[in-house]
């Protein structure tokens, strides 16, 4: 007989087999929300955002050139922008339809970087210790700066093409059973 108090009761069996990896990023997590109030208090916590912003960035840097978007400028220097601040900025020259959203929406892939680092400090379990101070502020700004700004969201839309491409992509696939997964071997 089971405890009620057992994870396999509380959680599903996904949450349960990697629940060492997902405590391991809770004092990320709440670290992220804490230098995200401060840093929109005041700029000097922007230093906290650089390592997320360097990231953001060079997801923006290395998916323009494997796409061909041709990027022309970098920088992660701060500067104000109306009422807000530009953290960072990407220019590239040759942006097309087909490597607009890849280039724009390519900070995303960032995300994966804090499950890396929490898969690696606890696949042999959970143990703390001080080095995970230290990449627990590397990891915080990862979650701050995984999502696409809103100039990130509008140059992405110059890739509506790919919206019929998917869509008959699928329609195909579901009209040839490929969506059933009849076509799986068991």
């Amino acid at each position: 007989m089971s405890s009620l108090f057992e994870c396999n009761v509380l959680a599903p069996a996904w949450l349960c087999h990697h629940r060492d990896l997902l405590i391991y990023l809770v004092p990320s997590l709440l670290l992220a929300l804490l230098i995200r109030a401060l840093s929109a208090r005041h700029p000097f916590f922007f230093l906290f955002t650089l390592a997320g912003t360097v990231c953001h960035e060079l997801a923006h840097f290395v998916a323009a050139k494997l796409t061909g978007a041709r990027p022309a400028a970098f920088t992660v220097i701060p500067r104000r922008v109306g009422q807000g601040w530009e953290l960072g900025s990407v220019r590239l020259t040759r942006l097309r339809w087909y490597n607009a959203a890849p280039s724009a929406l390519a900070p995303f892939v960032v995300v994966v970087l804090p499950f890396l680092v929490a898969w690696w400090r606890t696949r042999h379990g959970l143990h703390f210790q001080w080095i995970d101070v230290a990449l627990a502020f590397a990891v915080a700004p990862q979650f701050l700066a995984f999502w696409p700004s809103n100039v990130d969201w509008k140059i992405s839309l110059r890739s509506w093409p790919y919206l019929p491409i998917v869509g008959a992509g699928w329609w195909v696939a579901g009209v040839t059973g490929l969506t059933s997964g009849a076509w799986l071997p068991y």
